[in-house]
């Protein structure tokens, strides 16, 4: 037997709150299968230490440049009819969207000589760098006007590419490094989807390094001033980079599989370093609690494990599921955040069961030592330390003034919280453009000059195709039709130019181009909305429910707009249903209540009211923008957004609402009282609960300093989802509600009771 086992703990409690209920010396230790396992670990420590580190390293080794190997698009469906139709456009019409724009700027007119000269060399040279499959430049034979800018000075050419997403980026570094800058009296400036992913690939990658040097230290700080210990604050930090590094090489495999966005990476140094921190202090304060009580080191690692243990396994589990509800959606954007949280939490969860138990074996006694939070505050005298001790029963105090108001403070807080969503009421949807990126990045300026200093209208224009033979007479009877809609000002065929009805301009040398040689066809419809707009939904809509001669596919950003919001909202009650399903199931195996599960969805839906109402009120309206750093606002909300804020702030609200409900469940199963058991099981852990989450939001609040509008948004919304969660539902909504439903909390139909019963999950 160790030393660890036998020596008598010391006298100091820095760190660590009361213990009501605490076991007496002598009380057995239990014996269940995860304290059977917490002995284990302690016992082989060391080889559990060694083979963790082993485990650690070729991890290290194995997700080394797993970013590299990750895209920043996936947002969309690539079955839906938008994006069969620009599959079409390239394939058989060599047309469609191109994936870089070059923007050629003289210092006069475009049309001067030396401006033509400097312009048809910069499109033969582009035309000659490998991997460019086409050119269409103002400066070509025909002179498209549509290519120049309204004010002449400007010339665009524009390039489509070969490959894949990957392979567009390398082209685009190429197009950049040979031709972009000022060159030959043009100034030459790159945008377009491929130019724009490689900015936003290495506007990420920025990001989480600095998020990381960021939250590093401060949450450090704040670890030592709620332990007291820098020994205890270190193991939360050393088992979130151990989950960190596991993860990464689970989704440098994925990538070998499938496609995983780059911006994935950012949740799993967030959420792996935040759940580390939530599971480990539970974890190490229930551990230190049982030291306190008199129990030798190994017996109260199982105790730990026993209880602390087992609500950080259905905390894990219950995230993960909530992640889950992501593989159901379309594309691999949202996906890409299901293979990095599930990997995550059940990476943290295992090392928080694994490694944790061995490095507090290790550690021993020694856990309290190095107690930094002297330093920083200065000595306390013995009776200040009593009156801080004292002090935790404040949180009991808190439960049960909250239960004798329960029906004010339930009315109170669900009206605030109502209030706090209500501009979401008003969400317009979209889909993100250049205007993600920060002002200061080369293809949103790029972007912009292309957006205010070009005709819109012709370079927005909405692609039409004709999936089918069709005949002169039908393709012209057809866009007269298309002509004749709200909004449209033009359409362009091989037949010519169509204008209210009527064919305005006869074809022209760019006309055939209109034509396949299978007599399929398609229609440039010039229009004079904006495309991500409700008029321009609407016009899509339009479009499709025409008769056509063949059938038709619309493309364009509206359209990509309509496709993937019927997307996601078709596959959205699946998902809603996997989270309510798997939430409620396992919130039963640990609480054995029926009533229970349902309050659990219902608060944790409601801890959202906030994140929701910002995300319209700040990054929709604009409001509040210098508090948070600058950002473009365009008036919409990104389609994708509200389901991946829900998915993720769903499963950290459930996280906190396991820990709780455990530690009352707990309480329950000894004394019978619910509302004892609610007040004990708050004092218990309203602490570490509210730690925790200032601790989790440090590390989500450090994605709102991204240069990038998404993942501010999301680090805004989360950050408020967490501490809303925290600070209100679970400390004043939560014990409201289970103070007015009283004993009928616990209550399950004779036949569920009993297979809880069998279940085996009584503390």
């Amino acid at each position: 037997m160790s030393d660890h086992e036998t020596q008598t703990p010391p006298p100091s409690t820095a760190g660590t709150q009361p213990s009501p209920a605490a076991p007496e010396a002598g009380a057995p230790a239990p014996d269940g299968a995860l304290a059977r396992w917490g002995r284990f670990c302690a016992r082989h420590r060391i080889a559990v230490l060694v083979l963790a580190l082993a485990a650690t390293v070729l991890a290290g080794v194995l997700g080394a440049g797993a970013g590299d190997r990750m895209g920043s698009g996936g947002l969309t469906d690539p079955d839906t009819p938008s994006a069969q139709a620009q599959r079409i456009l390239e394939s058989r019409f060599d047309a469609g969207d191109p994936q870089l724009v070059l923007l050629a700027e003289a210092s006069g007119s475009v049309d001067e000589p030396g401006a033509v000269s400097a312009g048809t060399a910069l499109t033969d040279r582009v035309r000659g760098i490998a991997g460019v499959r086409g050119v269409d430049s103002y400066w070509s034979e025909g002179r498209p006007e549509s290519l120049r800018s309204e004010d002449g000075r400007i010339g665009l050419l524009l390039l489509r590419l070969d490959g894949d997403e990957d392979a567009s980026e390398a082209v685009a570094a190429r197009v950049v490094d040979q031709v972009g800058g000022k060159r030959d009296g043009l100034t030459v400036r790159v945008t377009g989807a491929a130019q724009l992913d490689r900015e936003i690939d290495a506007q990420a990658e920025k990001d989480l390094t600095r998020a990381e040097l960021l939250t590093a230290p401060l949450t450090l700080l704040i670890l030592v001033l709620v332990f007291g210990s820098a020994v205890a604050a270190g193991l939360p930090l050393l088992a979130g980079i151990v989950a960190i590094v596991g993860t990464l090489a689970v989704l440098r495999a994925i990538t070998a599989m499938t496609d995983v966005s780059v911006f994935s990476l950012n949740l799993t140094t967030a959420l792996g370093l935040g759940l580390a921190i939530d599971y480990s202090l539970f974890l190490i304060t229930r551990h230190r609690e049982e030291l306190r009580a008199g129990r030798k080191v190994h017996d109260a690692i199982a105790v730990a494990m026993h209880t602390a243990g087992r609500t950080v396994l259905f905390s894990a589990i219950t995230v993960a599921l909530a992640l889950t509800a992501l593989l159901v959606f379309p594309g691999y954007f949202l996906p890409s955040f299901a293979y990095a949280g599930i990997a995550v939490a059940l990476l943290t969860a295992a090392v928080t069961l694994v490694v944790l138990p061995a490095l507090l074996a290790l550690a021993g006694h020694r856990i309290n030592s190095l107690d930094l939070r002297g330093l920083l505050r200065g000595r306390r005298t013995a009776a200040a330390r009593g009156s801080a001790r004292e002090g935790a029963g404040a949180w009991r105090r808190l439960a049960l003034a909250v239960m004798r108001r329960s029906v004010l403070f339930t009315l109170v807080t669900v009206t605030l919280l109502a209030g706090l969503a209500t501009p979401f009421v008003g969400v317009e949807f979209g889909i993100n453009d250049h205007r993600t990126l920060p002002q200061a990045s080369a293809g949103y300026q790029a972007s912009e000059q292309l957006r205010t200093r070009f005709d819109s209208r012709e370079t927005t224009a909405t692609p039409i195709v004709l999936d089918g033979r069709v005949n002169d007479a039908a393709l012209s009877e057809y866009a007269a039709t298309v002509s004749r809609l709200p909004h449209v000002s033009r359409v362009d065929t091989a037949l010519g130019s169509y204008i209210s009805g009527k064919l305005a301009a006869p074809p022209s040398d760019a006309s055939a181009r209109f034509r396949a040689e299978d007599r399929s066809a398609w229609l440039s419809a010039v229009t004079d909305v904006e495309p991500i707009s409700a008029d321009g939904t609407a016009l899509v809509e339009r479009v499709r429910d025409l008769d056509s001669p063949a059938p038709v596919l619309v493309g364009g950003d509206s359209a990509t707009l309509v496709d993937t919001r019927d997307a996601i909202g078709e596959r959205l009650p699946w998902a809603a249903l996997i989270v309510a399903v798997a939430t409620a199931l396992l919130l039963f195996a640990l609480t054995g209540s029926v009533l229970i599960p349902l309050q659990a969805i219902a608060l944790s839906l409601i801890s959202l009211t906030a994140a929701f109402g910002a995300m319209v009120y700040v990054f929709q309206d604009g409001h509040l923008r210098g508090l948070i750093g600058d950002f473009t606002t365009t008036g919409w909300v990104d389609v994708t957004a509200p389901v991946l804020m829900f998915c993720i702030a769903y499963g950290l609200a459930m996280d906190y609402q396991v820990f709780l409900l455990s530690r009352i469940k707990e309480e329950y199963d000894h004394s019978s009282d619910n509302t004892a058991a609610v007040a004990a099981g708050l004092e218990r852990t309203g602490r570490l609960v509210t730690a925790a989450a200032v601790l989790i939001a440090v590390v989500l609040g450090a994605l709102a300093i991204s240069g990038i509008t998404y993942l501010k948004m999301l680090g805004v919304g989360l950050t408020l989802a967490v501490l809303v969660d925290a600070f209100i539902v679970r400390t004043l909504l939560m014990p409201a509600l289970m103070r007015l439903f009283g004993s009928a909390n616990w209550w399950a139909p004779g036949r569920l009771h009993r297979l809880h019963d069998r279940l085996g999950l009584r503390h």
